[in-house]
């Protein structure tokens, strides 16, 4: 029996920075996964799918809400280990989740050190087991998807800060948009295998293009250039640590990835600002009216003017740059 097909991330309305920030995520896992923020109802997981289809492996792991640590880290069997000389391993959320995405809902509900635990391996890309002077090591590199309502509880700012990009939804969607929304839900539910064949060409597109992305990153320089313009509006905005500067810069860089270009550009560094920084400003207050959320998944977007406000300053805001320009997005073929 095969798995229902995922909906393609192609066939999503709207949503265009939400579906930028997971593409560079998927370009480059090292920019730390995406937390995304957001009321319920708002098509998250869906995107999440989508991404996976992105990816080589395709595989979609879920961390369920009520796991315990040895659920997502694995067992090691001692009774083996001791009788045969050898660790007897059994994989858990991490190892399976190895060359795909892991999906960790409502995130700000997890227990504070399964949520740091979970991080540590996102950034290392290796899980270590350890029980009684036994361990075991394996891969778990995988590009980690957070969501969370605020309404419902906020992450403390330590495990905030670890996500490398925040995207936010908003949940006002406009009369006619969210009938294209439900059109095309119907249309999955009804004949999912018919709906994917419909958008197997644009799906196709897209992974071409994450495909060549990821195969020009390595040779896209981190360049000095680019991280003292980063190093001076993160300082601007007053966000704490380095961790901004590093994700910032890993972002433009798949970003100029995803343009095709040879070379960090000042275009690449606006249009991953807010979501470097939406997180890690002091407070993490709410987007004001110049820099509201995007349009809701599954909503038709239009891009916004500049990044907003960055961060708590004591004079005015500082101005953000050039308006940020979204990727044009396959239509139906």
């Amino acid at each position: 029996m095969t798995d229902t097909p995922h909906f393609p991330l192609s066939a999503v309305v709207g949503a265009d920075d939400l579906k930028l920030a997971l593409c560079l995520a998927a370009i480059d896992p090292k920019i730390g996964g995406v937390l995304i923020e957001g009321p319920r109802g708002m098509a998250k997981s869906t995107l999440a799918r989508g991404l996976a289809d992105l990816l080589a492996s395709g595989q979609f792991v879920t961390l369920p809400l009520g796991a315990t640590e040895e659920r997502l880290v694995g067992t090691l069997d001692l009774d083996a280990a001791l009788g045969e000389g050898r660790a007897q391993f059994s994989p858990g959320v991490l190892a399976k989740a190895d060359g795909g995405v892991l999906y960790v809902d409502e995130v700000n509900l997890l227990p504070d050190h399964l949520v740091d635990l979970l991080l540590d391996v996102a950034a290392s890309g290796t899980n270590l087991i350890e029980r009684d002077g036994i361990s075991h090591r394996h891969p778990a590199r995988f590009v980690l998807i957070g969501t969370m309502n605020p309404e419902e509880g906020e992450l403390r700012p330590q495990l905030l800060d670890r996500f490398g990009l925040n995207v936010a939804l908003d949940g006002h969607t406009a009369p006619a948009e969210r009938g294209q929304i439900i059109r095309r839900r119907l249309d999955f539910d009804s004949d999912p295998a018919g709906f994917c064949a419909e958008w197997e060409m644009a799906q196709q597109q897209l992974r071409e293009r994450c495909q060549q992305a990821r195969n020009r990153l390595a040779a896209i320089a981190l360049d000095d250039a680019a991280l003292a313009q980063i190093t001076e509006r993160c300082f601007a905005a007053g966000v704490d640590g380095l961790r901004a500067d590093l994700v910032w810069l890993r972002a433009a860089r798949a970003h100029a990835a995803w343009r095709g270009a040879d070379v960090i550009a000042a275009e690449d560094i606006d249009a991953v600002a807010e979501f470097a920084l939406r997180h890690r400003r002091r407070g993490h207050s709410a987007p004001t009216p110049s820099q509201a959320p995007q349009t809701p998944v599954n909503a038709t977007a239009q891009p916004s003017e500049g990044q907003g406000q960055w961060g708590d300053l004591p004079a005015q805001a500082l101005p953000t740059g050039a308006r940020r320009e979204v990727p044009s997005w396959p239509k139906k073929p």
